[in-house]
């Protein structure tokens, strides 16, 4: 199919176009990841929780970790297209789709991870089937429900007319995206309609996400254990879900501008704004954290001070001084100056906070259980190649959604770039006329 069809941005179809070698080489790869993975927790459901390196009194481990850690990358995806799209930044268009398809990859993710910490996962059901709305596990079940299908129509209807397009130029495809496009035409009406829709999700989301967050936090913070019950877990745990979201988004953009050869759309600009946004966290980062060790430190209380130790000079302390160089000291070294905010610098920066953040929804979940208030035989957690194995699977099938995604949809939102061109040229018209009538 000759590229030239699709106009001026037809690069942004090429992969929907053409299918090179590498496209399925990385889709077996993937697969055998995933396969791998599976067949870890096949081993898991039938010997038992067991077989992981979970026991009592740490029955929560990196399933949990890895649950939070996911569902927070989702809602720096929500921030960062809902937030840009409520103030019309103009820069945010080649980057929304992206951050919207991150968003639902962590939230369907991260809720599985859920499944896999279950000894017998059918019990999952009984949150339903049975469930007890004063449990703080039933407030995280409706917010993540309502915050999946609120993910789900923002990522959809923003594609409508891409859609379309792509159901006039794909005959072969066309049942599938007459089907998605809902009779779109492109007339005013229906524009107008759209806007309007994505405008109201865009408000929609940031309560939701907001909620969702707060209610992980209290899953935590409503436990009275040492480190856990305290006031602040819901705002930090928001504070941690954006930071971490906008480094996984960097890392994201950085990986689609070189694959898909982005480099007209994703540019330095794009990688300073939000290096910029990123430092912001930073900073908002290492307040939360003295906040909350300092409030610890300062109240002495025995059984907090135990778990206090345990991570800044025992057992733990070097997953607690690794989370401070790759949270704060990395990135502020690399974003403060724009001599090294640079592309390279920013994705660096990113990459950095993620692993930051995964190491500190480690030292939420970790040594609290590690360390019980009762006196208790303490072993040593350290995750095996079971829990590793099902990690890998479901980043790797993450991964697999954006290839996918990408074969039969455009990754970046190319009737809002026309809009956006049209605005620009219907502007540049006005101050024309403007200053040849001055003259």
């Amino acid at each position: 199919m000759d590229l030239e069809k699709f106009g001026k941005h037809a690069v942004l179809f090429k992969p929907l176009v053409h299918t090179g070698k590498g496209f399925y080489l990385v889709v077996v790869v993937l697969v055998l990841i995933i396969a791998w993975g599976g067949g870890a927790y096949l081993y898991q459901f039938t010997y038992g929780l067991g077989v992981t390196g979970l026991s009592l009194p740490v029955p929560w481990g990196v399933y949990i970790i890895n649950f939070v850690f996911f569902i927070a990358i989702g809602f720096g995806g929500t921030l960062t297209s809902a937030i840009l799209r409520i103030f019309n930044a103009k820069w945010r268009t080649p980057i929304t789709r992206a951050a919207e398809l991150i968003t639902v990859c962590g939230v369907v993710f991260g809720t599985i991870n859920v499944i896999f910490a279950l000894a017998k996962p059918q019990r999952f059901f009984n949150l339903f089937l049975h469930p007890r709305i004063q449990s703080p596990l039933i407030w995280d079940v409706i917010a993540i429900g309502s915050y999946l299908i609120l993910s789900l129509i923002y990522l959809y209807l923003p594609m409508i007319p891409d859609i379309a397009t792509l159901r006039d130029f794909f005959p072969r495809r066309k049942r599938l995206y007459g089907f998605l496009a809902l009779g779109w035409t492109g007339s005013p009406k229906q524009k107008r309609l759209l806007e309007r829709l994505i405008d109201l999700l865009a408000v929609l989301m940031l309560p939701t996400a907001v909620a969702v967050h707060s209610v992980l936090a209290w899953i935590f913070g409503m436990t009275i254990r040492p480190m856990w019950h305290s006031t602040i877990f819901g705002p930090y745990f928001i504070m941690g879900a954006i930071f971490s979201g906008i480094g996984a988004l960097l890392f994201v953009m950085v990986i689609l501008r070189r694959v898909l050869h982005l480099e007209e759309y994703l540019q330095p600009l794009h990688f300073n704004n939000m290096g910029l946004l990123l430092l912001v966290m930073v900073s908002a980062w290492l307040y939360f954290t003295i906040a909350e060790y300092l409030t610890v430190f300062y109240g002495n209380e025995h059984s907090e001070m135990i778990v206090f130790w345990a991570k800044v000079s025992g057992e733990f302390a070097p997953y607690f001084w690794s989370q401070v160089l790759t949270c704060f000291v990395i990135p502020c070294a690399l974003l403060i100056s724009r001599r090294t905010r640079t592309i390279a610098g920013t994705v660096i920066a990113g990459v950095s906070v993620v692993i930051g953040m995964w190491l500190e929804r480690f030292l939420i979940v970790v040594p609290t259980l590690a360390r019980p208030m009762l006196s208790y035989s303490i072993p040593t957690y350290r995750p095996n190649w079971v829990e590793w194995s099902v990690m890998a699977a479901c980043t790797a099938a993450i991964v697999l959604v954006f290839v996918l995604f990408a074969k039969f949809f455009p990754i970046v939102s190319v009737w809002e770039l026309e809009e956006e061109e049209e605005r620009e040229k219907a502007a540049a018209a006005v101050k024309g006329e403007a200053t040849s009538g001055a003259t």
